[in-house]
């Protein structure tokens, strides 16, 4: 397609192999990369999501880590009716072997707070599925787009659920339930007194909680003593 060849063009005049390699050292399993910073193709993928975004979504090649960044900003960008957009999201999400394109879609994915009971629901499958990223997915987006009072429980209790022994499912959890605790930590405490978290996973989480500055300094030194062996 034209386009294609076009795209790939404009990719390979903003690439740099310096970009490259850094970021290649930055993201273990990713696509190979041409080395184009994250800020050029958030505003190519603004440029696509203004066109035919679909074509775009069902047309791209999956061979460059850009490629698979731009798809997922242009899940964030595009406007559309939710299940349109829920099913092209759908296709993506078991493409995504890395965690940058993974927190890419995720914290780009605003449409879950127009529609937050559909994209929970949804969310909920993803839960279900004993795969790293379909779970980092979930509590990523959850941390992103969900900590709001209407929905902090069950945001914590969908932590229980993400039981997937991978290091980037476990560090998704941890994120999202150190972030939980800075926002809300009334409620964070009592599910931390209360849980199914993996012990590293739990760990993890109050390492986190004590690198924020939205923690206070009891709160750290409370959680820190509590700490699993």
């Amino acid at each position: 397609m034209e386009w294609r060849t076009e795209l790939e063009q404009r990719l390979r005049e903003l690439a740099s192999e310096h970009q490259a390699k850094f970021s290649e050292g930055l993201t273990p399993n990713c696509k190979p990369m041409l080395g184009v910073r994250l800020p050029e193709l958030r505003k190519i993928a603004k440029e696509i999501a203004k066109t035919d975004y679909r074509g775009f979504l069902e047309e791209c090649p999956d061979t460059y880590f850009e490629y698979e960044t731009l798809q997922a900003y242009v899940l964030g960008y595009a406007k559309d009716d939710i299940e349109t957009i829920l099913s092209y999201a759908a296709r993506f999400v078991p493409k995504i072997c890395d965690w940058s394109v993974n927190d890419s879609f995720c914290q780009n994915f605003s449409i879950a707070r127009k529609y937050p009971e559909r994209v929970f629901s949804w969310l909920m499958d993803y839960a279900k599925k004993e795969e790293e990223f379909s779970q980092r997915v979930v509590a990523v987006l959850l941390m992103s787009h969900f900590l709001v009072p209407e929905y902090i429980d069950k945001v914590l209790a969908s932590m229980d659920i993400l039981q997937y022994d991978g290091y980037y499912t476990k560090m998704g959890v941890a994120w999202c339930v150190a972030t939980a605790y800075a926002k809300f930590p009334k409620e964070t405490a009592a599910y931390l007194s209360d849980n199914k978290l993996q012990d590293w996973t739990f760990n993890k989480a109050i390492q986190k909680m004590c690198e924020s500055y939205r923690v206070t300094e009891a709160d750290k030194a409370y959680w820190k003593a509590r700490k699993r062996k």
